[in-house]
């Protein structure tokens, strides 16, 4: 073996066995992380890791900057396949895939280095050009770590250009050694025919010695970047939850007769090894914080912030330890993700709306490290905002986030000859279908006209129904959302109980909040039940002709749809609620605002913010209603009560040429007389 190739070897033993060291201590790190389990559905994980992590379903949100780097993560995808072919040359000279592979797919392997190496060449100069010259706003802030970006392009730019080098010196050493499929480096070839075949090959040879050890430098100096993503991101994709396997936004469920010193978490240690991984496979491309409402409001939250700081926590609470040391009692051990890194101000500006879990192009999940959090602020310290204490006591002691009587809650249905479950019971019925009305269409005066419209329709449309009346009680999903995981459970448990005293299997309801608690987290508790949101509830009556409309078209008015959060984010209902305004109102023009469907804004009222003070930045619901009024509509239409409310609001404070209505009272302003 001459001394090249000895030489070679140890290089490559070296480098492999540092990169397998680093791969440990990163392993041994997410291990300081709690347990969780995340191998189910393995075939829904795979898909997932195909759509968003190989085909970049998310990254190609962006028109811009998504291709661009599409276009480099695919490229290091082919060329992997020539470095693995350069480095086994190292080990055995003359080494080539042209002896395995058959010619015509040898030809097409052998074109794919030449386009890909200069696709990502391309990609790149422009991912410069885009940093240094177009300097887009998400890209600054929260501790961005712009040198190390610069350091990482400059080495896949050097990659390229040695990977080119030496396809190009090669061809000018060894004329007709390259044939028409390389189509980059022939012609860089034949700009070279002055130069002597030996100078050639020597040059080709030393691009091949740089290339390689480029190869080996970058893998080894990923665990030490932030681009480490690079690494991480396909696994952080499998097991990630955010696109399914489960319904998605479904908060865990906690074990509050365990024996745990704490709730929630302050700290990396209570949070999961997911949770870790997520801060490994941040791209901190700032997707998310851009498309957060809090912060485009000037409020003090940044997603990206919160999965940057849960890193560098984790990495100052190891201090770079040896694998065989767990911990340390050191300064560091004094100070906590939690107030040394991430404020509470910051966590209690979060709407919850996934806008940022929407975005991620790797499947971060920033929400579930917030609500953690929250958790443990009302649960282990009783720090909340002063606003919330109210609507805790309320639900604990009236059942509804307002000091309404429980004995109100059916007053909206008199006159209207809607029987309670009880009384069906007590007939000796079992209506077919529960309208679980919801704190907001039981006691809010404006919510109570979407409640009064949703019902005429299902008595239009002879749907055999009931209600719960007085024995309706809030469900707990806004105390759970506001980190009060007890109030919760007792809640829900209590909603389930009276549920299952009916027998009921199918529920209807105007509320997205409602639709997704009672649907989605219910199971973990044991409510099993069909819950459908009235948005698609009354598309299939209409759909199946079952709804009385009057002959005439209606108006022709332009109708503006506000998609919810907890309808559209969180359960991929987008389509009903518009086909329903389109099926009742023909002639309308349906418009969109500029952020709609997946990329909607939210209103500002999810995650207990319907009972906080806004008092940082510019409303939340005043810069949705300016998107929605922009259209021109004279009609903004909503399908959920919490936005009804902070569209009103708005709307009426603007004192604009504009009125909110519900889709359900947009259909029963059509029901036809009788």
């Amino acid at each position: 073996m001459s001394a090249e190739r000895v030489l070679f070897v140890f290089v490559l033993i070296v480098a492999a066995g540092f990169f397998s060291l680093n791969v440990q201590r990163l392993v041994q790190y997410l291990r300081r992380g709690r347990d969780d389990h995340r191998l189910d559905h393995p075939a829904r994980r795979l898909w997932n890791v195909l759509r968003i992590g190989i085909a970049q379903a998310k990254i190609l949100r962006d028109p811009v900057a998504g291709p661009m780097h599409a276009g480099i993560f695919w490229g290091f995808l082919v060329l992997t396949a020539g470095t693995v072919e350069l480095i086994v040359q190292g080990i055995v000279p003359g080494f080539t895939y042209a002896r395995f592979l058959p010619r015509p797919v040898y030809l097409a392997y052998s074109a794919s280095q030449d386009a890909f190496a200069a696709l990502v060449l391309a990609a790149v100069a422009f991912a410069f050009f885009r940093r240094l010259v177009l300097h887009p706003r998400r890209l600054d802030g929260d501790k961005t770590h712009h040198g190390d970006a610069y350091f990482i392009l400059g080495m896949i730019g050097g990659l390229m250009v040695t990977l080119l080098a030496m396809f190009a010196f090669d061809g000018a050493a060894n004329p007709g050694a390259l044939g028409p499929e390389k189509f980059v480096s022939r012609p860089l070839a034949a700009l070279l025919a002055g130069v002597a075949p030996a100078t050639a090959a020597s040059v080709a040879h030393t691009s091949w010695w740089l290339h390689v050890l480029l190869v080996l430098f970058f893998l080894n100096y990923l665990p030490y970047s932030k681009h480490l993503h690079v690494v991480t991101s396909l696994f952080n994709v499998f097991f990630s939850n955010t696109s399914g396997p489960g319904q998605k936004g479904v908060m865990k469920a906690m074990d509050l007769e365990a024996d745990v010193e704490q709730f929630g978490a302050n700290d990396v240690a209570q949070l999961t090894w997911k949770n870790l991984l997520d801060g490994y496979s941040c791209t901190e491309c700032g997707r998310c914080t851009a498309a957060c409402p809090a912060n485009i409001t000037g409020k003090p939250l940044s997603p990206r912030k919160v999965v940057i700081n849960t890193r560098q926590r984790l990495m100052e609470s190891v201090g770079g330890l040896p694998l065989v040391q767990e911990h340390a009692a050191t300064a560091v051990d004094e100070r906590h993700l939690l107030d040394d890194y991430i404020t509470e101000d910051e966590l209690w500006a979060c709407t919850s709306c996934r806008a940022c879990v929407q975005e991620c192009p790797v499947s971060i999940d920033q929400l579930e490290i917030i609500n953690e959090m929250r958790r443990y602020l009302v649960l282990s310290e009783s720090r909340f905002p002063e606003e919330l204490q109210p609507a805790f006591e309320s639900m604990e002691r009236n059942g509804s986030p307002w000091a309404f009587s429980p004995a109100d809650r059916g007053k909206w249905a008199e006159g209207l000859d809607i029987p309670t479950m009880a009384e069906a019971f007590a007939a000796g019925r079992r209506p077919q279908v529960l309208y679980w009305v919801g704190c907001m269409g039981s006691f809010d005066d404006r919510a109570k006209k979407t409640t009064v419209a949703f019902a005429r329709i299902l008595k239009a449309c002879g749907i055999d129904f009931a209600i719960l009346g007085q024995e309706e009680s809030c469900h707990g999903d806004p105390a759970r959302r506001m980190g009060n995981e007890y109030l919760y459970q007792m809640l829900a448990r209590n909603a389930i109980e009276t549920l299952d005293r009916y027998q009921v299997r199918t529920i209807v309801t105007a509320c997205p909040h409602c639709f997704h608690q009672l649907g989605n987290e219910f199971p973990q508790l044991g409510g099993m039940y069909e819950v459908i949101h009235h948005s698609t509830f009354i598309e299939r009556l209409l759909e199946e002709g079952r709804v009385p409309l009057q002959t005439e078209e209606g108006q022709a008015l332009t109708v503006a749809y506000h998609d919810s959060c907890y309808l559209g984010r969180y359960n991929d209902v987008y389509d009903a609620p518009r086909e329903t305004i389109r099926r009742a109102l023909p002639i309308a023009k349906l418009v969109e605002p500029e952020r709609s469907r997946d990329r909607g804004l939210c209103c500002g009222a999810g995650g207990g913010r319907m009972w906080m003070e806004e008092r940082t930045g510019k409303r939340i619901n005043a810069e949705r209603t300016e998107e929605l009024l922009a259209t021109g509509a004279d009609t903004i239409a909503v399908a959920c009560p919490f936005c009804m409310t902070m569209m009103a609001d708005s709307v009426k404070s603007r004192e604009a040429d504009a009125r909110v209505v519900d889709i359900a009272e947009v259909v029963a302003d059509r029901l036809a007389p009788g």
